[in-house]
């Protein structure tokens, strides 16, 4: 017995060493083997294949600095930044890791008044004040030989785009040239000039539009005409802005743009607000200043444009009018609130409200080769109106109304290998500018599909990147000054931002936001609160109603023509009103205490089953395996 005993320690003895080498083992081989595996929902730790494509391009090796004040004092805030510090930290290094060698990843603490935080302010980072008078570092440079760029602060409202950020910044220092735009438009975008008469009475021309200003800022800006027959070699992002009765001359000079693996994003338009007749006839200016497409691109695309029937939808119609006039509602202009956006996009993301103003929806299947990603969408509270009654009268636009029951897309973006739509080469002429009668033939030497994947933005709308609809001019002791009323331009900046950047930041998917709620606990919450709100709800209009009732009678006290005086009855009343005001304001507080602990009996459950769910699991695994087992032994 004593040797079977014996035999047995031995062999558990035996078994528990094997198996720690083999786990030692494991451990070895699988960090020499640098795997990784990403078990997030989200695929959070895990790079998209346009940043892999952007590393894997590298050939000169790139310098990342994170400034990052690791040993601030602590703080709410501090905690608050520290941890989403982390996950900027585990990004870069998953960048490093991908790069093989190409990023060489610099950890600095500014610490106050230390070379390390003057550091940080000359690769151009700022530090964020604190109440406590210290300033917190959380940024970041990326530099090569003879080029920097720096990101100032990294905010957590854009974790999203965090992995976008990093990539961009990168891609900016190893293309350092600024990026060619052409914009094409029938409207006055660039501005116009003041003619001699207005030039003698002091009137100054035309300012070019906001969004014109702000593109300069990043890009160089070209203008396109409306009758190019070709966008020239070094544009990469062509802005086509209400391309008004465009001809095919100028739509094939854009297909053969996009052929070469151009990229465009266009505004076009179902009743043009901007675009107004400037006529005698009141009525015709009534009707507006219809629309605009690019019928011959879009028709090859698998895409149909609306563009004289505009949107109205009854969630999102936009205010206007206050001030010294009511404010009233428009259901064809649009105040597109983040459950019309695509929040999971990087050229939408960051975009909390766009206008859009009496625009035209797009329908269809893309054809083979592209894929859709819508942008902006309706609601399902939504439907098509002629366009020429949205600027009658709102009552107009909607008198024969009838939700449609689906959402309409309103802006979207196509990727892919694009056909062109005139594969027979230029077309013909429409009629010679000479005014002869020969007209030359069409031209077959011309591209029939992209190089290369390419991506276009079409939106229905080009009012909306009109300053009367995007910016407000003030005046203020340092001047004038403008504020942008939505996010219509930011809109465009990013759009243009992306679409001219390296072709695998499109592919840079927009991150997922790494905070995982407990979604049992908010559904949970929710249904505590309906069980409950009724009672309270009752309660505090009960409240309200005594309180009301006592007010009315107090101010009878003050009353002039009642000489001050209140009768017995009445303080009788006002006392017994005041004794159930506070009786009742005690029930209502008793019944929030007791939603409130019910609240938090039930995250404590949750919180302690997440944390011994897992050990108890293994526990009785063990246990159940090794009665197994001894069973085992015993037979033998």
């Amino acid at each position: 017995m004593q040797n079977k005993s014996l035999q047995t320690f031995l062999y558990s003895a035996g078994g528990v060493a094997a198996m720690a080498a083999i786990l030692v083992a494991v451990n070895i081989l699988v960090g020499a083997a640098r795997t990784r595996v990403d078990l997030t929902k989200e695929q959070a730790y895990t790079l998209s294949d346009g940043t892999k494509a952007i590393l894997n391009k590298l050939d000169t090796p790139v310098t990342i600095r994170f400034f990052f004040s690791k040993s601030a004092e602590s703080s709410p805030q501090a905690v608050f930044f520290k941890g989403y510090a982390a996950k900027v930290e585990d990004l870069l290094a998953e960048y490093k890791l991908a790069s093989k060698g190409k990023i060489i990843l610099e950890k600095i603490d500014p610490k106050p008044d230390s070379d390390d935080e003057d550091k940080a302010r000359l690769n151009g980072v700022e530090g964020m004040p604190f109440p406590n008078g210290e300033k917190f570092y959380l940024g970041l440079s990326v530099s090569v030989v003879g080029t920097e760029t720096s990101i100032p602060f990294l905010t957590p409202d854009r974790e999203r785009q965090l992995e976008y950020d990093l990539s961009r910044a990168i891609t900016k220092i190893v293309t350092p040239e600024k990026p060619v735009v052409g914009v094409m438009s029938a409207l006055p975008v660039f501005g116009m000039p003041s003619n001699p008469m207005m030039a003698q009475m002091g009137q100054r021309g035309q300012e070019p539009w906001a969004i014109i200003n702000e593109l300069k800022n990043d890009f160089n800006v070209k203008r396109v005409e409306m009758t190019a027959e070709k966008i020239d070699d070094d544009v990469k992002v062509l802005v086509v802005i209400h391309p008004k009765e465009i001809s095919d001359a100028a739509q094939f000079a854009i297909d053969q743009f996009l052929m070469r693996g151009g990229k465009m994003i266009a505004f076009l338009d179902a009743n043009s607000l901007v675009d107004q007749p400037r006529g005698q006839n009141q009525m015709m200016a009534q009707m507006g200043g219809g629309g605009s497409s690019l019928d011959k691109l879009l028709k090859t695309w698998g895409i149909q444009f609306e563009n004289s029937k505009v949107v109205a939808d009854m969630n999102y119609q936009l205010e206007v009018g206050g001030g010294n006039s009511p404010a009233s509602q428009r259901p064809t202009w649009l105040s597109i609130t983040p459950g019309g956006i695509n929040t999971n996009d990087i050229v939408t993301g960051q975009i909390d409200n766009v206008w859009y103003f009496a625009g035209g929806v797009f329908s269809g299947t893309p054809a083979d080769g592209l894929k859709q990603t819508v942008l902006l969408k309706s609601t399902t509270d939504s439907a098509l109106v002629e366009g020429f009654l949205s600027n009658l009268s709102p009552e107009s636009a909607m008198k024969d109304f009838k939700p449609s029951g689906k959402e309409q897309t309103l802006a979207l973006r196509l990727t892919g290998k694009f056909k062109s739509a005139f594969p027979a080469g230029k077309p013909v002429a429409e009629k010679p500018a000479d005014g002869s009668t020969n007209t030359p033939a069409a031209t077959p030497d011309s591209l029939k599909e992209s190089k290369m994947e390419t991506s276009v933005i079409i939106v229905g709308d080009s009012d909306m990147v009109n300053d009367n609809f995007t910016v407000q001019d003030m005046q203020t002791p340092f001047g004038n000054m403008r504020r942008q009323l939505n996010s219509n331009l930011n809109l465009v900046q990013n759009a243009v931002e992306q679409l001219s950047g390296d072709n695998n930041l499109i592919a840079v998917r927009s991150r997922a936001l790494m905070n995982r709620p407990f979604e049992i606990v908010k559904q949970k919450e929710a249904e505590a609160s309906k069980q409950f709100q009724g009672e309270i709800d009752n309660l505090q209009k009960k409240s309200q109603e005594a309180q009301q009732r006592i007010n009315e009678m107090q101010a009878q006290k003050s009353d002039k023509s009642q000489r001050f005086i209140i009768s017995p009855e009445q303080q009788a009343e006002i006392a017994k009103l005041e004794k159930e005001s506070l009786e009742t304001g005690k029930t209502l507080r008793e019944l929030q205490k007791k939603l409130r602990r019910e609240v938090d009996s039930l995250k404590t459950r949750l919180t302690w089953w997440n944390i011994l769910a897992m050990p108890a699991l293994v526990s009785i695994t063990g246990i159940v395996l090794a009665i197994y087992k001894r069973k085992l032994t015993a037979a033998k």
